[in-house]
């Protein structure tokens, strides 16, 4: 959605988006990519030229070989992954902020066909070694508990915060060793890549992670979100599921053209690199009214009910997040979030803290 200019005749001051990613426009490189096999005729259902390619550009991204589906939400390809990973009387361990928890609409239990969600807690909506273990031992090896099955992890998380490869690592043995599959939810795996300056296969599947959700949608591209195996093996009747799930697009090439051209040149870490650096400058501003530490393109703070209003007065937008009452705000920096909007509102911030 582009920023809204003021009317003349509108007294509303403009409109300064920091409510989700999900407002920003496709960055240019993703329109021309799409415009660019905007002809002729392809084949159907993935057997284009475009979507061909995947698997070997994801290959050389991850620095081995891979497998690639295209979808179209962020929801489907964390719900397929794990329906494919996870049978109806399994659970899939995950924190309780987790986008499949708060998010999904039911989403996961749905597409598995029941598969329960055993909610842990930990700072910053990281999952902990130990909330793992303790979840392990609630649910034994018994005909009258479901069975954990998989670990899945938010990168970058609900809050804002990244796992660092050797958390990841640490977390994917406690699982592996009770034979759990690692899935990585990565709506902001950009801005968490970005954030650690470590490869892409440094914070997967050499820390232990088995099947990851990569997202674009959030960072430039549009509608285009992935399934990436690190084992060929673990992708079972994965197409059968993204078939019957309605998420086998026909005109596949629009969504592979922008996967491709997402990595071309790095853009997709440049995207979220810029996202990543405005987001710590509103942080710095946030001083002691930051909740959370800045890792990625979220920041959090707690400004009270009044302060809110009045950072809405001057025209942000952005959701309230919390307890009701807590007076916690989320505000979330986008690819191409205007310099200008960051300067004030780190502004407004720096103002709330003087006035109280």
């Amino acid at each position: 959605m582009p920023i809204r200019r003021r009317l003349e005749y509108d007294s509303r001051p403009m409109a300064r988006y920091f409510k989700s990613d999900n407002t920003a426009p496709a960055a240019p490189e993703i329109l021309e990519a799409i415009a660019a096999v905007n002809h002729g005729y392809a084949r159907g259902y993935g057997d284009d030229e475009w979507s061909a390619r995947l698997d070997e550009r994801f290959s050389v991204l991850f620095e081995r070989p891979v497998r690639v589906f295209p979808v179209a939400t962020g929801t489907a390809a964390n719900t397929l992954a794990l329906a494919t990973l996870v049978p109806p009387y399994g659970a899939i361990l995950t924190h309780e902020e987790g986008h499949i928890v708060r998010d999904e609409c039911g989403a996961p239990e749905f597409m598995t066909g029941g598969a329960r969600l055993i909610l842990m807690s930990g700072t910053g909506a990281k999952v902990t070694p130990y909330a793992i273990e303790n979840a392990i031992v609630a649910n034994p090896s018994s005909v009258h508990t479901v069975q954990p099955r998989a670990l899945s992890i938010t990168q970058a998380t609900e809050l804002g915060t990244v796992y660092t490869p050797g958390e990841v690592q640490h977390l994917s043995a406690i699982a592996q060793a009770r034979g759990l599959i690692v899935h990585m939810d990565g709506a902001r795996f950009a801005n968490a890549v970005a954030s650690l300056g470590c490869s892409p296969a440094e914070i997967t599947w050499r820390a232990g992670v088995d099947v990851l959700s990569f997202g674009a949608t959030k960072n430039g591209a549009l509608t285009a979100e992935a399934v990436v195996f690190f084992d060929s093996e673990k992708v079972a009747d994965f197409e059968f599921r993204r078939k019957r799930a309605g998420h086998l697009l026909s005109k596949m090439r629009f969504v592979s053209a922008q996967l491709l051209a997402y990595l071309e040149n790095d853009l997709w870490l440049r995207l979220a690199s810029r996202a990543n650096s405005l987001a710590k400058r509103l942080g710095n501003a946030a001083g002691s009214v930051l909740i959370h530490p800045v890792e990625a393109n979220e920041v959090f703070v707690r400004i009270g009910d009044r302060g809110a209003a009045r950072l809405r007065e001057q025209g942000f937008e952005f959701y309230d997040w919390g307890a009701v009452g807590s007076g916690e705000v989320r505000l979330v920096v986008s690819w191409d979030q205007p310099e200008e909007d960051v300067a004030v509102l780190c502004a407004a911030l720096a103002d709330l803290q003087r006035k109280g």
